[in-house]
């Protein structure tokens, strides 16, 4: 009879045990982390600090933060939109004007959309040699202008000079690939060549080489579009709202880290990428501190109106096939809320 007793109370207790086991499993399972979703993210040139709020959020584990696992690429030689519209990339960086081929005619001729501005305003402009004295579009007159022979680059400039009373015709029209615009203007190769401020300008300025410039969206506030900008493929957009809104919430972290450490963010940036000038880095980084939100309400809001503009003077010249409709191409959806 005693046997039998503890038998059977040894028995109600692997029982016992069984069950919590059991159950101390189920819980273990669901508290159990998931693997992170992993995004492709394609860079639309080398790594620069236009870059820095995705090496940011990489960095101090934003992206981790989210659930996510993101691939940074380089860009192919075809472009950054064909990768982004094909789904081999989720995200990438381009440009408004850029997009002007994407967004053709009331269906999109590429499923990509803008979702958030790197930089608030148009940073672009000509640079030259100061000795030169080019300070105005009207004094490129005669003088030489590296191209990249895109029409919408041509009639920007066309605008520009002849807004200015000057003849466009006389400006000598080089098909350059400029690697290095200092060296470039220092050597006479060229005389003018389009550059992005924020990091060519502050090159020229690092090297202690004396320049003029002038920025296109002090000539004509059609100028003032955006530039560069991340954009998405449309069909992820709708299938993953969650995880883009993930995405985008760490890459707006990662970009006011940089507004408010930009020292911090450039050892960020060349400790991912050494093989980078750390002293334009950090220049850099220190001007686009304030660049990078402006004067908006958040970093990465586009303004419909300023969008629209551009467009409007892509259509009024014809420089697309089809004509881009009001309020295509971009949208504020998927940022943080404010």
């Amino acid at each position: 009879m005693c046997k039998k007793l503890t038998a059977i109370i040894i028995a109600t207790i692997m029982m016992v045990f069984g069950m919590t086991a059991c159950g101390g499993g189920d819980e273990s399972d669901a508290n159990a982390p998931t693997d992170p979703t992993h995004l492709t993210f394609v860079l639309d040139w080398t790594p620069n600090t236009n870059h820095t709020g995705i090496y940011v959020a990489e960095a101090l584990g934003y992206f981790e933060d989210a659930g996510l696992e993101v691939e940074v690429i380089q860009p192919p030689e075809n472009g950054v939109e064909g990768v982004v519209a094909s789904g081999k990339a989720d995200f990438g960086v381009s440009f408004q004007d850029y997009l002007v081929p994407c967004l053709m005619g009331q269906e999109k001729q590429m499923p990509v959309t803008a979702v958030a501005a790197i930089i608030q305003h148009n940073l672009s402009g000509i640079m030259s040699d100061k000795d030169l004295g080019i300070t105005s579009p009207k004094k490129m007159e005669n003088h030489s202008y590296a191209t990249w022979e895109l029409p919408i680059e041509q009639a920007i400039l066309k605008e520009c000079v002849e807004e200015d009373g000057g003849d466009f015709s006389s400006v000598e029209m080089l098909p350059e690939v400029i690697d290095d615009e200092v060296t470039a203007l220092r050597s006479k190769q060229v005389d003018t060549i389009w550059v992005f401020y924020g990091w060519a300008g502050i090159a020229a300025e690092v090297q202690d080489f004396a320049i003029n410039y002038f920025a296109f969206k002090d000539i004509d506030d059609a100028f003032d579009y955006y530039s560069p900008v991340i954009i998405a493929n449309d069909e992820f957009l709708a299938d993953n709202p969650d995880t883009a809104k993930a995405f985008l919430a760490a890459v707006a972290k990662g970009y006011e880290y940089a507004i408010e450490n930009p020292e911090e963010a450039a050892d960020i940036l060349l400790e991912a990428n050494p093989e980078l000038d750390a002293d334009l880095v950090k220049a850099s980084q220190k001007y686009l501190a304030e660049q990078y939100q402006a004067d908006a309400d958040q970093w990465g809001v586009f303004d419909a109106n300023r969008w629209n503009k551009f467009y409007q003077f892509i259509n009024e010249k014809g420089l697309a096939e089809q004509e881009i409709p009001l309020d295509t191409g971009f949208t504020n959806d998927y940022l943080p809320e404010k």
